[in-house]
């Protein structure tokens, strides 16, 4: 064996020779997803398998993303782009969510639509960066704060932004605690954030089993593409609130919603390859996703201010910036917003309402798009 033999050996059987200043870049991407998650407990659940997913998958000579037998090219080929994983998660929130809180102030509904806007001001900016329609919608909706809604929209539109929108879905969904507070005091003042709200009334075990079903109905009359997304989500809820199926409804909101977090990562991860995830569309979209986020926010906060002007029991404002669907980490930053103000102010289930709305409203607008550019 002569010299040049030697190394044709080594280079293709050993990966130090083989890596990319691309894939030192993603594995430094991939270890501080992974330094969030276990650092800062940003969203672990998620970024935690994409980011250890993102090192593995930028090793030089992996074969785990190679078809047609890799793991990871399964995972996402069967799992994600199928849109079964991302149905199954909604099937498990459903079953983890009380909409409680919304059936006892319908305004609520109002308030999670209100917060939708943030996703078209995103979709309208996308397309004057050079999107085309289909990207600019799959992008618009990161201001949901609805991950599997984002990855369900993205695989159906624009399936090759599918690592970068993710990320910036999940990345900002676990910033809520940092990104919402400033834009909710720029708009509201102190006097605003210490408006109390009335204690909710109690809600029936029937309107509860009565809402999934009819939510189904009305969602399918009107807005079939939405019904994938909101039939799981309602149907996990019914497991929950009709009280004969606790099996099942353990089985969805914890067993099967673990299973399919991990390979929700695993198949997000796959696709964090550097030749797909280092363009420059990845940084636009991270900016646009920022910008969904903030204005989705705003316009929520917004509405509820304008709300006040019409109704006779004043809504906090601040509530309105829990319309975004990050359930239920933006409930909870209002409520640390609101106890600062005043310790003994309780909004906590006020916020839930409008926070599960846009869990609905995000399912609704992603069906909408579906149902126009599809």
């Amino acid at each position: 064996m002569d010299g040049s033999e030697l190394v044709e050996i080594l280079s293709n059987n050993i990966g130090v020779f083989n890596i990319t200043l691309g894939n030192i870049v993603m594995i430094c991407i991939g270890l501080l997803l992974v330094y969030l998650a276990i650092k800062k407990n940003y969203e672990p659940l998620i970024l935690l398998p994409i980011g250890a997913t993102a090192i593995l998958v930028n090793l030089p000579l992996q074969t785990l993303t190679e078809p047609p037998h890799g793991l990871l090219y399964l995972v996402k080929t069967y799992l994600i782009d199928t849109e079964v994983v991302p149905l199954l998660i909604f099937l498990g929130l459903g079953a983890m969510t009380d909409f409680g809180p919304m059936i006892a102030n319908p305004k609520s509904l109002l308030l999670g639509a209100a917060a939708q806007i943030g996703v078209f001001i995103a979709l309208i900016t996308a397309i004057t960066l050079g999107f085309n329609l289909k990207e600019a919608a799959s992008i618009g909706i990161i201001g949901g704060a609805d991950g599997p809604t984002t990855i369900y929209l993205t695989v159906k539109l624009a399936p090759h932004l599918l690592a970068a929108n993710a990320v910036a879905a999940y990345s900002y969904m676990a910033l809520v605690p940092l990104i919402q507070p400033p834009v909710i005091k720029a708009l509201t003042s102190c006097e605003e954030r210490r408006i109390r709200m009335k204690q909710l009334r109690p809600v029936s075990k029937t309107e509860k089993i009565m809402f999934p079903l009819v939510t189904m109905v009305v969602v399918g009359f009107l807005v079939p593409s939405a019904i994938p997304l909101i039939g799981m989500i309602m149907i996990g809820n019914l497991f929950r609130e009709s009280g004969v199926v606790e099996r099942l409804s353990k089985a969805a909101s914890e067993e099967l919603m673990n299973i399919v977090t991990i390979f929700l990562g695993l198949g997000i991860g796959s696709t964090m390859r550097a030749e797909l995830f280092l363009r420059p569309a990845t940084l636009m979209i991270i900016g646009l996703g920022a910008l969904a986020f903030a204005s989705a926010t705003a316009a929520g906060v917004l509405f509820a201010k304008i709300m006040n002007l019409f109704v006779k029991e004043k809504v906090n404002p601040m509530i309105g910036a829990a319309g975004v669907s990050a359930v239920p980490m933006s409930a909870r930053t209002v409520q640390k917003l609101a106890s600062e103000e005043d310790p003994d102010n309780y909004l906590l289930m006020h916020a839930m309402g409008p926070n599960v709305a846009g869990v609905i409203g995000t399912a609704i607008v992603a069906g909408v798009f579906l149902s126009l550019l599809d």
